[in-house]
């Protein structure tokens, strides 16, 4: 089974590691001594063809040795049940350093680069310390670890040269975490009995050359994974991946944008036609909102591949946006579960979802870091369906609502708050004659405002989502600036000042009673599909 996935709108000198085919695993001898002791019973049973899990785990579940501990008895225990592939993050808060450590290089801040690589290196050779018990093992992956640091720095000592660094290398110095993290958690297995080894994502996502936020070439990618990974699950052999990463067909490293591992695991399970996919995090799943801005939020069970992504669109950091691209056309089911509460059930994404109501109201997200841009004249009636599509392709820029208000003359954007002023000059690039005329009077920034996003099925239908809401809202005393719907019947959108947004989700939340025993009844008597039990 072939899952395509879509061209996205998104699109390093690479570091060359000598023998990057085999320097990031576990050494042959550990592997082949774990194999050596796999009972005939064993071997008779890898013939016969097992379901294949793909494990995402995020920087916090990495995050130390204690955690990494925990991630590795999960890893074993579906390991007794299916091929399993590991895909890891870097550990928590390495990638803000490391970005930390890239724009101190184009400042020239020779201090703070170094005092962060260096602290960077005291964490990692610590954690292996913690970790591994044989020196020999650990003195191959400290060297390892040096080699990769290293690289690392000459990348930002020619960045502070020149007082810039190319979005090439900047990927590079950013996949440093990933690189750091996978051979840590091979290791770990192969010390518990599992034999394992580490591969960089360059050998396996193949991706276009825009960096930062590339987008997979998935025939490529397909057969890489199948060439380099299916060997290996067939030996029994756990493969531990690093995500966030990939490579152009030039070979210069790329990143897929920030939470990319999330995508990478999906990317992988779609190669590799998986039967699932449990991305490992520290929440219990999607939920009905933000527990940090609504108290009663509870953890959604199960929800549509489409509710799920609306969610992830408009602000559900849970998921990254595009996680669902690559599995979407498969119908290859994820999960989004607690490392550190692995008992519970967590939440169930799928090609349909629960039966709920047509117009019954999921759940709601929020993002508050965005800005309202207003291009005001009679040059822009309808030009919403160009700006979304060649102005936005010119231009990369990424809008997240478009929409006309009463006046034909005013159409709106809402741009993330650091496209702002970027997405601004692009306008005026492309309405400069129009300008100039007075066929387009201003290009106004409104950075006061807030989008509230109600994600449900069949959206587009009922005028009661939108009745309620705003009655709702009006009860509040709770203004709402506009009223956007895309092309997707999932979700409705609204734009509030950034002060009235917690307002606003706790008021919908409740007029739509997606808390306590109203919520879960629709649920009660669901079957429990847990895919790993508790450790």
């Amino acid at each position: 089974m072939t899952c395509p996935v879509g061209k996205g709108r998104y699109m390093t000198r690479s570091i060359n590691v000598p023998s990057a085919n085999s320097a990031l695993r576990v050494t042959e001898s550990s592997a082949d001594r774990f194999l050596e002791h796999r009972s005939v019973h064993a071997h008779v049973h890898r013939k016969v063809k097992r379901t294949l899990r793909v494990m995402k785990f995020g920087g916090t579940s990495v995050a130390g040795a204690s955690c990494i501990e925990g991630v590795v008895k999960l890893i074993k225990a579906a390991s007794g049940e299916s091929d399993v592939v590991v895909v890891v993050s870097a550990m928590s808060g390495v990638t803000n350093k490391l970005i930390e450590a890239a724009s101190g290089s184009e400042a020239g801040n020779r201090t703070l680069v170094e005092a962060i690589l260096d602290t960077l290196r005291e964490q990692h050779v610590a954690l292996l310390s913690g970790l591994i018990r044989s020196l020999d093992e650990r003195s191959r992956i400290e060297r390892q670890m040096h080699e990769l640091f290293r690289e690392c720095d000459e990348l930002l000592r020619g960045a502070m040269l020149l007082r810039e660094l190319t979005p090439r290398a900047r990927d590079s110095i950013l996949s440093l975490g990933e690189r750091l993290c996978a051979p840590v958690v091979a290791a770990v297995l192969a010390q518990e009995g599992i034999a394992s080894e580490a591969i960089e994502a360059t050998e396996l996502v193949v991706t276009d050359s825009y960096h930062g936020a590339a987008e997979p070439q998935m025939d490529l990618t397909r057969k890489s994974c199948q060439a380099r990974l299916r060997p290996l699950l067939q030996r029994g052999v756990a493969p531990v991946v690093t995500g966030f990463i990939g490579v152009t067909v030039e070979g210069a490293r790329t990143t897929l944008g920030r939470g990319g591992s999330d995508y990478s695991a999906t990317i992988l399970a779609a190669a590799l036609d998986a039967d699932e996919v449990i991305i490992w995090k520290d929440v219990d799943g999607l939920h009905t909102a933000d527990p940090r801005l609504v108290p009663g939020a509870c953890t959604i069970p199960e929800i549509s591949y489409r509710e799920a992504a609306e969610l992830a669109y408009f602000g559900a950091k849970v998921l990254h946006p595009k996680t669902l691209n690559a599995i979407m056309k498969c119908g290859i089911p994820l999960w989004i579960r607690n490392t550190f509460a692995p008992e519970r059930p967590g939440t169930k994404i799928t090609s349909s979802g629960p039966e709920n109501v047509a117009g019954s109201v999921t759940a709601l997200t929020a993002i508050s870091d965005v800005a309202l841009i207003t291009v005001r004249g009679p040059a822009t009636a309808g030009v919403s369906g160009f700006l979304d599509g060649a102005f936005a392709d010119r231009w990369r820029a990424d809008f997240l609502l478009i929409s006309h208000s009463s006046s034909p003359n005013d159409t709106s954007l809402v741009v993330s708050a650091s496209l702002a002023n970027r997405t601004i000059e692009a306008l005026r690039g492309e309405f400069a004659h129009d300008l100039a005329q007075e066929k387009v009077e201003h290009i106004l920034l409104d950075s006061t405002v807030a989008i509230v996003s109600v994600v449900g099925r069949n959206m587009r239908s009922p005028s009661s989502v939108v009745g309620r809401t705003l009655t709702a809202l009006s009860r509040e005393n709770i203004n709402i600036t506009s009223i956007a719907q895309g092309s997707s019947p999932f979700s409705l959108s609204f734009l509030v000042t950034k002060t009235d947004m917690q307002a606003a989700l706790a008021t919908i939340h409740r007029e739509f009673q997606l808390s306590g025993a109203e919520f879960a009844s629709a649920f009660r008597d669901r079957p429990d599909e847990t895919p790993v039990s508790a450790v």
